[in-house]
């Protein structure tokens, strides 16, 4: 008998006890029917709530529909990149709540930059959602630069800002949420 078939023989035995054994388990651990409704959707339900499944977008409240957590879709979110599209990104994940700016200077004066980062602490529009830092490198004439984190206005105003347009921006997410439309009627 050539060598490979002994050595595939071999595999498919090993696979098939490995098969097999997993399977007592299961049959041994079955339960008791009577514990279990019927009806799939109690059994669905309850082995939801003992965390033996899982629910892709809300299967079970079928009156509702899913939830997407896409950055567009986020009022603050999208205020925050509005507010400095200026500015050059060094990193923004969304799924991380934090969006961090590259270095920025002004052409008049190239030897000070400004970095920025915003980490987004709730989605909800209001002024303790934001944790925004400001960072300020000053260089001298031989690249000897000094980084300072630095605090007031001008944070306060950043903060004020991307509020406002997240307010506007969530306005009229919640007026286009709430108009309904009527199917007219063809006059033929």
């Amino acid at each position: 008998m050539p060598k490979y078939k002994i050595i595939n023989i071999t595999t498919l035995f090993l696979f098939l006890m490995i098969l097999l054994s997993s399977c007592k388990g299961l049959i041994e651990n079955r339960g008791d029917a009577r514990k279990f409704p019927p009806e799939p959707e109690k059994r669905i339900k309850k082995n939801i709530e003992e965390g033996r499944g899982f629910t892709m977008m809300g299967q079970l409240n079928k009156n509702q529909s899913g939830t997407f957590d896409f950055a567009s879709a986020n009022e603050l979110w999208r205020a925050s990149l509005d507010t400095i599209d200026f500015m050059p990104l060094a990193s923004a994940n969304y799924s991380g709540g934090i969006i961090i700016t590259d270095w920025y200077s002004s052409e008049s004066n190239l030897d000070e930059s400004l970095k920025i980062s915003i980490r987004f602490l709730t989605n909800e529009v209001r002024s303790d959602a934001l944790d925004i830092k400001i960072f300020y490198k000053k260089c001298a004439q031989n690249d000897n630069c000094a980084v300072t984190e630095k605090s007031g206005k001008l944070i306060t105003e950043l903060k004020k800002k991307i509020l406002a347009k997240a307010a506007v921006y969530e306005k009229l997410n919640t007026k286009k949420k709430g108009r309904k439309y009527k199917i007219q009627p063809r006059d033929e």
